[in-house]
């Protein structure tokens, strides 16, 4: 058994990694059998070549995105947790409020980004602005069916020795709907890097900022082509950081929720 947990670690090691080496060489084969311009695809070598040569500006990029991205994360999973708890408890105020919400997730960004920019001006609370929109539908959503999949037996239960409703949310229900909040918060982990860049797209534009998002637009428009690889790669590397944090805190100060039904095994 032991040996079998041991064997299946180690594939799952090396998976990614030779994964990785097979689509680099395709890459690098890509461009020297077509003899692509650099400016049009340029090889791994030249993109790594851009990253050393940039370092210090992504890795600062990194740090100014990675923190207006969690906050937007932060303030999407207080919200939409208070969100959900109010949905939860009046069907009615869930059949009127809940197709607002579903909005934020169907308009595109793009659209009301501008709009935000003149409400809130070229700043960094516009871009955590951004990330918080697009990252908490899916907080509301989870959580909210969380708390109504409560097992009616041990709701029967609660409501037969008298518990109130607010004594049912606390020992009840919120409990059962961890799991839930720890799946939204993974969705929205990689959304909320996804909102800090594209309201980053639009305040680097009208001031000084120096998010990856800003990094991208300048180096596009300069046709540097490695650099601007290179900064999606750390973008990449930002969201796989985000998703991280959140199954680093559900393993550790959730984790007498999440394994109660089994949560961190099944992932």
């Amino acid at each position: 058994m032991k040996s079998t947990e041991k064997n299946f670690s180690v594939v799952t090691l090396l998976a990614p990694i030779i994964s990785l080496l097979f689509l680099l060489v395709v890459w690098q084969a890509i461009v020297s059998l077509g003899k692509i311009h650099p400016v049009i695809l340029p090889g791994p070598e030249k993109v790594l070549e851009a990253c050393q040569k940039n370092s210090a500006v992504l890795r600062k990029g990194f740090l100014a995105t990675g923190l207006a991205a969690y906050a937007g994360m932060c303030a999407s999973l207080i919200v939409g947790s208070l969100i959900a708890v109010l949905f939860a408890q009046s069907r009615w105020l869930r059949a009127a409020c809940f197709p607002y919400v579903i909005f934020l997730q169907t308009v595109p960004i793009v659209a009301i980004a501008p709009l935000l920019i003149i409400w809130s001006g070229y700043n960094f609370r516009t871009i955590v602005i951004v990330s918080f929109i697009i990252s908490l539908f899916p907080v509301v959503s989870n959580v909210t069916s969380g708390l109504l999949s409560v097992d009616r037996n041990l709701m029967e239960l609660f409501q037969l020795y008298g518990s109130s409703r607010w004594q049912i949310l606390f020992r009840l229900q919120i409990p059962a709907a961890i799991p839930s909040l720890i799946l939204g918060a993974r969705i929205s982990s990689g959304l909320s890097v996804i909102g800090a860049i594209v309201g980053e797209f639009f305040v680097g534009n009208g001031g000084q900022y120096d998010g990856l998002g800003t990094l991208m637009t300048g180096w596009q428009m300069l046709q540097k082509t490695d650099a601007l690889i290179a900064a999606v790669l750390v973008s990449t590397l930002l969201g796989v950081a985000m998703f991280g944090l959140v199954n680093l805190i559900s393993k550790t100060l959730l984790s007498r929720w999440t394994r109660a039904v089994g949560f961190d095994s099944a992932k």
